[in-house]
């Protein structure tokens, strides 16, 4: 059974017992996942990055958008309009599929792993997990990649508080550390 099923048979009807909620539809839910790049040197110094764009591409199953820098700054040598990241949105089914490999697949690749920190939340019941090596990913192969770049995964929930979102994920299956 898939996690976006699994959601609405199992995990809802469990967090609406857990959080004492009223209604089903209170309940908090994943609005979508973002997937963040950041290009710096490779914008700078090859202008070529469509390595990157291929990495995200195969991750999520979506084109990425080419996010420019608003405003010029000095100390960065950066312009108006040089390239800056690449963004990817995710939502529905595609972002339920990504969280299910994320959890299964991905974060048990990933080295010295001892858990993922309470900390990352936003106070919004929002989570970001960042990776130095998006190499973590299956869907990339180590020999194609000549630049190592890192990945920043941020889920957007529906819940109101840290609570929520750490009540949500942890039914999902997060391995979050065990903070004192």
């Amino acid at each position: 059974m898939s996690l976006y099923e699994q959601m609405k048979s199992e995990i809802v009807p469990a967090l609406k017992k857990e959080l004492g909620l009223k209604s089903v539809l209170s309940v908090p839910r994943i609005t979508k996942v973002k997937i963040n790049v950041g290009i710096g040197t490779l914008g700078k110094n090859t202008k070529d990055f469509s390595e990157v764009i291929d990495n995200v591409s195969k991750i999520t199953g979506q084109k990425p958008i080419i996010t420019k820098a608003k405003i010029a700054v000095s100390n960065f040598k950066l312009r108006k309009g040089m390239p800056v990241g690449i963004v990817v949105t995710l939502r529905g089914r595609r972002a339920y599929d990504l969280i299910e490999r994320l959890v299964n697949i991905v974060i048990p690749r990933v080295r010295d792993f001892r858990g993922l920190s309470i900390k990352s939340f936003d106070g919004n019941g929002n989570y970001s997990i960042g990776f130095k090596e998006a190499l973590v990913f299956p869907e990339i192969n180590p020999d194609d990649v000549t630049n190592v770049h890192g990945i920043q995964v941020t889920i957007i929930t529906s819940a109101e508080n840290n609570e929520g979102g750490i009540a949500l994920l942890k039914k999902i299956g997060f391995p979050f550390k065990k903070e004192l």
